[in-house]
């Protein structure tokens, strides 16, 4: 079975964010169709849904923020944290994020340099281009920066420890509310080598990016038909079927245009910018219309 669901689109201060599937308590994506229309993406999974999918359009700098891991978030605020990553789906020329810090500070530091409004000068900088890949453990200090277009796959959570945000006012007119000092202790100050996801490029076969414990993505580039099993994804666990927290695979469109096909035949469209639901199915078929589709697929 494949669902589509009714995007929610937040304009903010800085751009714009495209909830696409999302379980977020008070912001849920319905069913758009089928006989499950109107259903919100939770009642369809059979729980809370463990992914928020987005595209963020940043025209201006986000704020610089840091998101808890599971277990503060749980103490503090009594939901899960927030591990997420980045593709880049497009940038204009000269385009920025950040992410990670560039040299190591002490927590004191950190707290002086806010102060002083220069906490940007210890983080590290990192032009981008389309396809460029960002992972976020829970902890990583980052801000996406005007001109970036990428799609999000992050943990259902909405927590944001705001850092930073140039002290500009928010869409009231009010300067939003700063989390310096919860951030603190939640900041991994240590400095890496890099902060980029590297990984193989080719076409017509999948391309793995990411693999952790909260989610598993690939993505890909066709200019012909492909079949993809998932046999080995969607298999529900002993005692485990739809409606009841089953397992699932989604297909975000980042490029083309294409079509979804199932193992009866029944074609699903994607476009950019749109994302399926997938669960019950043995195998899928990723079909280009048109000289490229590009996708992007998450599982757990």
């Amino acid at each position: 079975m494949i669902y589509r669901f009714n995007p929610i689109l937040k304009t903010l201060v800085w751009g714009t964010e495209n909830w696409v599937l999302s379980g977020v308590k008070g912001n849920e994506t319905r069913v758009a169709g089928g006989p499950d229309d109107g259903k919100t993406l939770n009642e369809v999974y059979g729980g809370e849904f463990p992914l928020l999918i987005k595209f963020i359009d940043a025209r201006q700098d986000l704020s610089i923020q840091v998101h808890p891991n599971d277990e503060i978030a749980r103490e503090r605020h009594g939901c899960k944290g927030k591990t997420e990553m980045w593709y880049m789906i497009d940038a204009t020329p000269g385009a920025r994020l950040l992410s990670g810090f560039s040299k190591e500070i002490s927590e004191d530091d950190y707290v002086r340099l806010v102060e002083e409004g220069r906490i940007t000068d210890v983080l590290a900088s990192h032009e981008v281009a389309p396809g460029d890949v960002f992972f976020l453990p829970a902890g990583r200090v980052h801000a996406i920066c005007g001109g970036c277009y990428l799609a999000e796959i992050q943990e259902t959570s909405d927590i944001t420890y705001r850092i930073f945000d140039y002290k500009r006012p928010g869409l009231d007119g009010k300067p939003r509310q700063l989390h310096t000092q919860e951030a603190k202790d939640v900041i991994d100050y240590k400095v890496y080598p890099s902060y980029r996801t590297d990984y193989e490029h080719s076409e017509n076969a999948e391309m793995p990016l990411v693999r952790c414990p909260y989610f598993t993505t690939s993505a890909f580039e066709l200019t012909q038909p492909l079949r993809t099993d998932l046999s080995g994804i969607l298999r529900p666990e002993c005692g485990e079927s739809a409606g009841s927290g089953a397992k699932f695979y989604i297909v975000m469109g980042i490029g083309g245009q294409g079509a979804v096909v199932t193992p009866d035949g029944t074609r699903t469209s994607i476009n950019a910018g749109e994302a399926l639901l997938v669960m019950d199915e043995e195998h899928l078929i990723f079909e280009p219309q048109g000289p490229m589709l590009k996708l992007l697929t998450a599982h757990i």
